[in-house]
């Protein structure tokens, strides 16, 4: 494979999953911003618009290991992690790794699975490993959960804690196709599905050059008090019992720096920021129980909260 600029490998990734996922441009860049800053995703939307597609189609395209859990009630942590299992021939036991071990790793309605077994992820997530019987083993570089949550569903389900929301650096929703769109989705589905023949399109070299180069964004003293000030304003908010925490500033932070190396920058905009805090910090924010008496929605909020907060007017340079 020849090798490609950052903006130019990101570019590549989200045309090869628009052959699988039409019109979900926004939902493919928004999965490219969490795997370069080493975060995980929440996808919440209604059964059946592409969400378990979406994650495939990302292993695919990037050459990475994938694997599937579907959650249900009886699911049990080792069921994620693995187990150890003795070996009678060699009189020891022996590591039977989980699904969990490998790149991408999508998660079905997570909130099925018990708060024991939700739980169990906290670990994996945070730290990039599992722990079993006393011994640690790393996961695979890269690693992504990509969990999806039903919203419309109440019976048999466990909504995820505050502390496992905010382990996930964005929430997304992919929506229903236009009709335009869903006439397209027909006819690419009239002999096989598009997912069968996905390619890999980039090389892990270009995978870790798109990365580093995230690293290397600038950013302007008074952008870094511009996200300071949103966040700070979740935890003053007459609607809110619970802000989001600096997790949320480093999370707005680090996918603020991603986005702008997928639009060819390397330095943060404003509106980086204003169009990302949204997915970042909406999930963070637990309501009152008078907001949520009155129907109020953490994406509102922070919309109010977006709008009302005075934006850095001065020059953005490129260091």
């Amino acid at each position: 494979m020849g090798q490609l600029n950052p903006e130019a490998i990101a570019e590549k990734i989200i045309d090869n999953i628009d052959r699988v996922l039409v019109g979900k441009k926004q939902a493919a860049e928004l999965c490219l911003v969490a795997l370069g800053c080493g975060g995980h995703l929440l996808l919440e939307d209604v059964p059946g618009v592409g969400k378990t597609m979406l994650a495939r189609a990302l292993a695919c395209s990037l050459g990475l290991t994938f694997n599937r859990i579907q959650c249900t009630p009886d699911l049990l942590p080792s069921d994620i992690t693995g187990v150890s299992v003795f070996n009678p021939q060699e009189g020891a036991f022996s590591f039977r790794p989980g699904p969990v071990m490998a790149n991408i790793v999508l998660v079905d309605e997570i909130n099925r699975a018990t708060p024991r077994t939700q739980s169990g992820l906290l670990e994996v997530m945070a730290e990039g490993q599992v722990t079993v019987d006393g011994q640690t083993f790393a996961l695979p570089e890269p690693f992504m959960v990509v969990a999806t949550d039903n919203p419309i569903e109440f019976e048999g389900t466990f909504p995820l804690p505050e502390a496992q929301l905010d382990r996930f650096l964005l929430r997304v929703s992919l929506g229903y196709p236009t009709p335009e769109e869903e006439r397209e989705i027909l006819s690419r589905l009239e002999k096989e599905h598009p997912i069968e023949t996905l390619q890999q399109v980039v090389s892990p070299e270009e995978i870790n050059r798109f990365k580093q180069a995230a690293r290397a964004v600038y950013v302007e003293d008074s952008l870094r008090a511009y996200i300071v000030e949103l966040v700070s304003r979740t935890r003053r908010h007459s609607a809110l019992a619970m802000g989001a925490s600096p997790r949320g500033s480093i999370a707005l932070f680090q996918a603020a720096r991603v986005l702008s190396v997928l639009r060819g920058r390397t330095y943060v905009l404003p509106e980086d920021i204003k169009y990302l805090a949204p997915f970042v910090l909406a999930h963070r924010l637990i309501l009152t129980p008078e907001a949520l008496a009155r129907g109020e929605k953490g994406l509102r909020i922070m919309d109010e909260i977006i709008n009302s907060t005075p934006v850095p007017t001065e020059e953005i340079m490129n260091a």
